[in-house]
């Protein structure tokens, strides 16, 4: 079969049969080799001669952040030691009772207490550190304490990030998609010249590149304390890029025999 090549297309080749290839010696009636010669291959060889079609494949995927972390923080200095741990833990305990009530696990809660003396006077700091999964329910109970609690009571900014597995998925993920997407491109070659896609023969990743999100320049240009929750996300949103490179084996269309 011959095929007219065309410029940056895919072209057929015949190849020598992976039983006959690396076979470049050949032994002479003296016991002699012969080193760089090749058996010309017979009718039947030609015919059973493996045929092979060569395409790339790349896929971009995304994911955005699965986690998000909030830190409370509260702090209180008092003439008397009582009294400084006393402001402190009545404020800690709201905010912990409303995380239950508002059903956030314990293990995805860390409190830590600081206590020390302050020249005359005692000063107590006391930390919650939140993971959430859930983003709605991070805006909802961070606005309640906003609301509920003076502003003795700091809340940071939301920290969005990806937990391992998450990252190891979209990489799995772009490179599937690139495998389906080569073979689909082989598969579309392979029925235009009439022919049968066989199995793959090899399959190889040739790239694997990641990146974050950015925002736009004018955001950009913006303190990171002033970014919604939806362009911190998007900021945070991991990109993941994969080319891969697949041999398969071509094989011809069987003709139908015609009936008498």
């Amino acid at each position: 079969m011959s095929l007219q090549q065309a410029p940056q297309s895919r072209v057929f080749v015949e190849l020598v049969p992976w039983a006959d290839r690396g076979r470049e010696n050949y032994l002479l009636s003296g016991g002699e080799t012969l080193p760089g010669l090749r058996r010309p291959l017979s009718s039947a060889q030609a015919q059973t001669a493996t045929r092979e079609v060569h395409v790339s494949g790349t896929a971009e995927v995304s994911a955005t952040p699965d986690r998000a972390q909030v830190v409370v923080q509260m702090s209180s200095t008092k003439e008397a030691a009582a009294e400084a741990k006393k402001s402190v833990c009545r404020r800690l305990d709201y905010v912990t009772q409303t995380l239950q009530q508002q059903g956030v696990q314990s293990e995805n809660v860390t409190v830590t207490k600081d206590f020390q003396r302050v020249e005359n006077a005692y000063h107590m700091e006391a930390e919650v550190c939140i993971t959430f999964t859930e983003f709605g329910k991070m805006q909802n109970i961070c606005n309640f304490l906003v609301e509920k609690l003076d502003s003795s009571v700091v809340i940071s900014q939301p920290h969005f990030y990806h937990t391992p597995g998450s990252i190891e998925n979209l990489r799995r993920q772009a490179c599937l998609v690139a495998v389906e997407n080569a073979w689909r491109k082989a598969q579309e070659v392979c029925n235009l010249v009439g022919q049968t896609l066989g199995k793959p023969l090899l399959i190889k990743e040739e790239e694997m590149k990641e990146w974050e999100g950015q925002i736009d320049d004018h955001q950009s240009s913006r303190l990171s304390s002033s970014l919604t929750v939806q362009q911190k996300i998007k900021s945070a949103t991991i990109h993941a890029a994969c080319k891969v490179f697949i041999t398969f084996e071509v094989k011809g269309r069987e003709k139908k025999k015609n009936r008498i």
